[in-house]
């Protein structure tokens, strides 16, 4: 598995502020949709079924840092790197590029949840996902905690 997962964006005018500027809660929405996105690059889903039980990610910890304005039409670049696997989470970073210079940096972390009758409640990763999260932090040298 490549180090990096890479999704291109284009930034769209509902997503700017009136200074014309990508509005800052908009990073997260990006953060999500790259993180969505590598799910699917790997054959998985943000919610999926595992030995019988339907596993979903909710955040526990989000931040984003700015670096740069991005505005209406600009292209971007959201690079996702995985960089901690636990028990019962994963920590992604991912830095906004624009023209390959960083404009802002963010990271998710994520714990593994059972979903069942409407109640949300963390579980061991299942092993099948454990190992594709693995392989991504290993090619490129980042934490695994057991």
């Amino acid at each position: 598995m490549a180090d990096e997962f890479v999704l291109r964006r284009r930034v769209q005018f509902a997503e700017t502020d009136l200074a014309g500027v990508l509005h800052f809660a908009n990073y997260f929405r990006f953060m999500e949709e790259a993180e969505h996105a590598f799910w699917r690059a790997i054959g998985e889903g943000v919610i999926s079924e595992h030995g019988g039980c339907r596993i979903s990610w909710p955040r526990v910890s989000t931040r984003c840092e700015y670096f740069a304005p991005v505005h209406f039409e600009d292209e971007l670049d959201l690079v996702l790197r995985v960089v901690d696997v636990g028990d019962r989470s994963v920590t992604y970073e991912i830095e906004f590029r624009r023209e390959g210079r960083r404009v802002a940096s963010g990271q998710i972390k994520a714990v593994c949840c059972s979903m069942s009758d409407g109640a949300f409640g963390t579980v061991p990763m299942p092993k099948p996902l454990r190992e594709k999260l693995e392989a991504s932090v290993a090619a490129h040298g980042g934490a695994l905690k057991r």
